[in-house]
């Protein structure tokens, strides 16, 4: 298996598209800022692939500093439970082993239709060596828990990601809730 940073136009079709079947649209950035912002080198599209290079899933990370945001992670339906997300997820804190790597999930601590799988979500970070930060968030009003890994981070560095790299404007959508 294999991270690639996708630039091709096969790569990023695939890619686009588990982007708008994992992600539901309040969740989701416009895909051309996303690819901006790999352009300008604030972020990153890698497409998981095996050997042969077939599409797996998809990684896209926010650069700033030492921290890596994972913005958006996802394994092909057809792919999931065969061990793809621990097996990238070990690929992507191998090449940013110099630095910290976070994410965001759903917070798991309040009632919501799909709890189980917020649960179930939370477990395979922290299987795979995340860590919970001390802080949670509302970011444009989706309650999310922080999860780290390789060292902690605090919720001023994490709130100055959407400040330096997007705009103060968009900052304001990111609020502490705890």
């Amino acid at each position: 298996m294999q991270l690639v940073r996708a630039t091709t136009k096969a790569q990023l079709h695939s890619i686009r598209k588990l982007y708008r079947h994992a992600f539901p649209l309040s969740e989701r950035k416009p895909f051309s800022m996303i690819l901006n912002k790999q352009k300008d080198g604030s972020m990153e599209i890698l497409s998981i692939e095996d050997d042969f290079g077939n599409f797996l899933g998809l990684a896209i990370l926010i650069f700033y500093r030492d921290l890596r945001l994972l913005d958006y992670f996802a394994v092909s339906p057809s792919c999931r439970g065969q061990g793809v997300g621990s097996a990238a997820l070990r690929l992507l804190q191998n090449r940013f082993s110099d630095a910290r790597l976070l994410l965001e999930i759903e917070r798991t601590d309040i009632e919501s239709e799909n709890r189980n799988e917020r649960l179930r979500r939370k477990q395979f970070y922290l299987k795979n060596g995340m860590q919970q930060a001390d802080f949670s968030v509302r970011l444009f009003g989706v309650d999310m828990e922080i999860l780290v890994y390789n060292g902690a981070v605090s919720y001023p560095e994490y709130h100055e990601i959407f400040e330096q790299v997007f705009s103060k404007r968009m900052a304001v959508n990111v609020r502490r809730i705890s």
